[in-house]
């Protein structure tokens, strides 16, 4: 009986399949019967990783131009975190010439809530310094304005780092910090416009110095660019009483060195 079932079951499926095809919601290719997600196994391929070697601190990759790294070997992209971040993972550049942005953009935009799961899974094969996977001990979202998320229906980066934690066996926080106020969107900001965007624009919740005190919080973002609104919230974190602040995001933007 059971094998009739599952024999039937197969067929609705692929009959549903022919029906109403599936497509990935990054490059709308037909997803092949074999894949459960809603991104294609060839938009997961090509992720740009960032390239090695890289900084054991940052992650970010040596090759740049000459002045990206100075002659005591340290890196450039290290002074834009205050000395209590121990370190930052990305998993891709936001290129358009790689599926990141397509990504990220289902995700954030399309609404496409699923896909959250797909980017924890590849962020959470990072490689990270001995002592950050050993002493990680909560794994805390950028916060989205209320307005914002109201509008979205959830936060993107509060999705992920649910999925991140869960797969990492690490509490999950999404309680503590929280967004005083909205802000522009920071993609076409300047650095100095990105940094007075967020200055000051979030703050601790009730509760929270009790939850933080003494641990080494992980913070998680969609895309870092240059660490304004990540750097803001460990400011927040940090003042609470976490110990130390790393830094994991699914993407991560070029600079000017890296451009070149």
């Amino acid at each position: 009986m059971l094998p009739l079932r599952n024999l039937l079951r197969s067929a609705a499926a692929a009959a549903l399949d022919l029906l109403l095809p599936r497509h990935c919601v990054a490059c709308d290719g037909a997803l092949g019967a074999h894949e459960a997600g809603a991104v294609c196994g060839l938009c997961w391929a090509r992720l740009e990783a960032l390239s090695a070697p890289r900084c054991d601190r940052c992650g970010h990759p040596w090759r740049a131009r000459p002045a990206f790294v100075t002659a005591e070997r340290r890196c450039a992209w290290c002074d834009l975190l205050p000395a209590y971040v121990r370190a930052v993972r990305s998993v891709t550049w936001m290129d358009r010439d790689g599926s990141g942005p397509a990504i990220v953009h289902a995700l954030k935009y399309g609404g496409w809530t699923p896909v959250a799961s797909g980017i924890a899974e590849r962020m959470a094969r990072l490689a990270w310094p001995a002592d950050v996977a050993t002493e990680r001990a909560l794994v805390v979202p950028v916060p989205l304005a209320s307005t914002r998320e109201r509008e979205r229906g959830f936060n993107q980066s509060g999705l992920i780092a649910a999925a991140l934690a869960a797969r990492w066996g690490v509490p999950y926080d999404g309680d503590s910090i929280e967004r005083g106020r909205a802000t522009r969107t920071q993609t076409r900001l300047t650095p100095g416009e990105r940094l007075a965007n967020v200055r000051g624009a979030f703050r601790a919740t009730d509760g929270a110095p009790a939850r933080l005190r003494g641990l080494h919080v992980v913070l998680v973002d969609d895309v870092v660019t240059t660490c304004a609104t990540l750097n803001a919230c460990a400011a927040v974190l940090f003042g609470c009483g976490a110990r130390i602040v790393s830094y994991a995001t699914f993407g991560r933007a070029r600079t000017d060195g890296d451009r070149s």
